[in-house]
């Protein structure tokens, strides 16, 4: 029992360790690959169509209508047989 309250004790030392870097350094926590912003995409999906949400949005004004054109494109997946 002794050793899980020890271990438990070093990881939450190392937390807060970790915690106190952070606050310090101040930046802001980002992934190491660049997520889905390297691979040249705006959304998590690659629809063949716009959806309701971002057709009402360019309806509004409230994004841009050069988003819809990038669903004219031909898609660049090939199918496998």
């Amino acid at each position: 029992m002794e050793t899980i309250l020890l271990t438990f004790g070093f990881f939450i030392a190392i937390i807060f360790a970790m915690s106190i870097g952070y606050i310090v350094k101040g930046k802001s926590i980002k992934g190491s690959c660049g997520g889905i912003t390297a691979l040249g995409m705006k959304k998590m999906c690659d629809c063949e169509e716009p959806c309701d949400n971002l057709k009402d949005k360019v309806a509004k004004g409230e994004a841009e209508p050069e988003e819809l054109e990038r669903f004219n494109k031909e898609s660049s997946f090939y199918e496998v047989k």
